[in-house]
């Protein structure tokens, strides 16, 4: 299933696995420089993190940022990821 919002896009699958959920991002050069992007890699991280114990065992979430994430804040970027992965994961 495929959720976006204005500065990220979230795929999330479900799989049958008896296993803790995963996570995996995509920050293209587009979004900015080294900096940039791992800043931005680092809050979705922590955000992924906090969402973790509400997550569907065996889901793989894939969370690419949109050029317009670099200027999101952490409250925005936060909002939009648990807004997706409240529709399908939890």
């Amino acid at each position: 299933m495929r959720c976006s919002g204005p500065h990220t896009v979230t795929y999330v699958v479900v799989s049958g696995d008896d296993r803790a959920a995963r996570f995996g991002f995509i920050v293209s050069k587009k979004v900015g420089t080294a900096v940039v992007r791992n800043r931005v890699r680092r809050r979705l991280k922590a955000i992924c993190a906090s969402a973790l114990p509400t997550m569907v065992r065996g889901a793989d979430v894939v969370v690419r940022v949109l050029p317009g994430g670099a200027d999101a804040s952490f409250a925005d970027l936060d909002a939009e990821v648990k807004r997706c992965l409240a529709r399908r994961a939890s």
